[in-house]
């Protein structure tokens, strides 16, 4: 585990105090168990990188795949029932295509639309516009409710949010996170749950006793 020298001002002034805090916080004062923590931090964040990525593009594969069915046409945002936020949210993604030279077709929108916009379509909201007659389609496995599907959505939704914004998760229950992710990709796609399996490092990393 990399370790600090004994003029350990750069820590705060290369991270910033605010950034450092929650780690030295949580190791009472001690930069190094604070460097230590950081660097575990970083490290599980990176293992979980690769399962937060399968089930974020399984996600909007699948709505995406559904909604097209529906509406009968592959730019369904056009004509579905969107929120004011939801139609926000296509706005923004097509101002981010807006002046690419090569052409745009409607992959590349559902590539921009952010994992919030596919976790809302999944919300009360849309429960009988799009969950009752279509939404439901795109987890195939899964026997529950709307909404409890939806909380965890949610909360993978913020564990990504963390670790793409380089944040502290660890005082979250991680190992429940883990076991969160695979459900949903498994609501989803069974095959892939099990090929994820293969290389996740989570697990392992969760092991480490260095903290």
């Amino acid at each position: 585990m990399t370790s600090t020298d004994d003029n350990d001002d750069w820590i705060s002034e290369a991270l910033s105090e605010a950034r450092f805090a929650p780690y030295l916080e949580e190791c009472g004062g001690d930069m190094a168990a604070g460097w230590r923590l950081y660097m575990w931090n970083m490290g599980v964040s990176a293992a979980f990188y690769p399962l937060l990525h399968f089930v974020e593009i399984t996600l909007r594969n699948a709505l995406h795949r559904e909604l097209g069915a529906r509406f009968g046409r592959v730019d369904w945002w056009s004509v579905a029932p969107l929120n004011d936020h939801g139609q926000q949210l296509v706005k923004q993604a097509r101002e981010k295509l807006f002046g690419q030279r090569s052409p745009q077709n409607a992959d590349d929108l559902v590539a921009k639309l952010t994992f919030g916009f596919w976790v809302s379509l999944v919300s009360q909201t849309y429960d009988r516009t799009l969950w009752v007659p279509a939404l439901h389609r795109a987890f195939p496995h899964y026997r529950g409710r709307r909404d409890a599907l939806h909380a965890e959505l949610k909360e993978v939704l913020w564990l990504r949010n963390r670790v793409m914004h380089h944040e502290p998760i660890h005082r979250r229950d991680l190992k429940a996170d883990h076991a969160k992710i695979y459900r949903l990709i498994d609501h989803m796609s069974s095959g892939l749950a099990a090929a994820v399996r293969l290389v996740d490092q989570v697990p392992h990393v969760l092991r480490l006793v260095d903290r």
